[in-house]
């Protein structure tokens, strides 16, 4: 098969194939769909049926997950790189590693703040009497 013409709207990637190829697991890709962050056509006998790019989509949410991102902001930083039906490209990507970036720093800083205050007054930690 020849890269070009492949067509990434296509569905036809069962729950199974899309697990085994991003390794996440059907049950988490079942919940992905259900909170809208993933979505997927259905055959006439009901089964799921997901587009191609939806492995891209799954490794945004996991390097998400992985970053501390709740559900929620999962879901608010998807939907600002990567509006519903486009395909995920490089432009996506970085914007969504701006988004990040901008949570870890922001988390690094809440931390930094907790960490001096649970410092003592000549920087050493507290110790419990």
């Amino acid at each position: 098969m020849v890269m070009d013409s492949f067509d990434w709207h296509e569905a036809g990637l069962t729950v199974g194939q899309v697990s085994e190829r991003s390794g996440a697991a059907p049950s988490a890709l079942r919940f992905y769909e259900r909170r809208g962050l993933i979505s997927a056509d259905r055959t006439a006998s009901n089964q799921r049926r997901y587009r191609g790019d939806v492995l891209c989509r799954v490794a945004m949410i996991r390097v998400c997950q992985q970053a501390g991102l709740s559900l929620a902001q999962i879901s608010t930083a998807m939907a600002e790189a990567v509006p519903d039906g486009q395909i995920p490209g490089p432009q996506e990507w970085e914007q969504l590693a701006q988004h990040l970036r901008r949570e870890v720093t922001s988390r690094i800083s809440t931390l930094d703040r907790l960490l001096g205050a649970l410092a003592g007054p000549n920087g050493d930690p507290i110790q419990p009497p």
